[in-house]
């Protein structure tokens, strides 16, 4: 693994959508990790998956190369695809609506800013092993609560 080289796992979960949520992310740089988490009394599945990102690059004080390994396509497509159009559009959907979760957005595309970002989606829920690790960390967060 190249020491330059941070590999991110984040997961959302939520019980009932809205609900009580909780988010999760496992950072790894070299042999070491952190295993972060959060909670939410009254919040959505996407809000707690974009949380999760968030909340771990806000843990990366200067630029690096980092992959970002997500099951969810909201999280990925919105960053790397539909959020140039929200921009440009005044932060409007293709429909002409407010795009959802807005501040979240706006926030996570001023942390990816000075780093260089792979994105990676993989299937929630199919034996991923820090995928499985970032869901636990989520619903930890929730269980330590409800």
């Amino acid at each position: 693994m190249e020491n330059n080289k941070i590999e991110i796992f984040t997961d959302g979960a939520c019980k009932g959508n809205p609900g009580p949520g909780g988010w999760g992310a496992l950072l790894r740089f070299g042999d070491k990790e952190k295993e972060i988490n959060g909670y939410n009394p009254s919040t959505t599945n996407n809000i707690m998956e974009l949380t999760a990102v968030i909340e771990a690059l806000k843990q990366i004080k200067k630029p690096y190369d980092i992959d970002i390994t997500t099951d969810s396509t909201y999280v990925k497509n919105g960053i790397t695809v539909w959020i140039h159009n929200w921009k440009s559009n005044g932060w409007k959907t293709a429909s002409k609506k407010n795009v959802k979760n807005k501040e979240l957005w706006i926030e996570l595309d001023k942390l990816i800013q000075v780093h260089q970002i792979n994105w990676i989606w993989v299937k929630g829920h199919s034996g991923h092993p820090e995928n499985e690790k970032a869901d636990e960390l989520a619903n930890n967060a929730i269980n330590d609560f409800v």
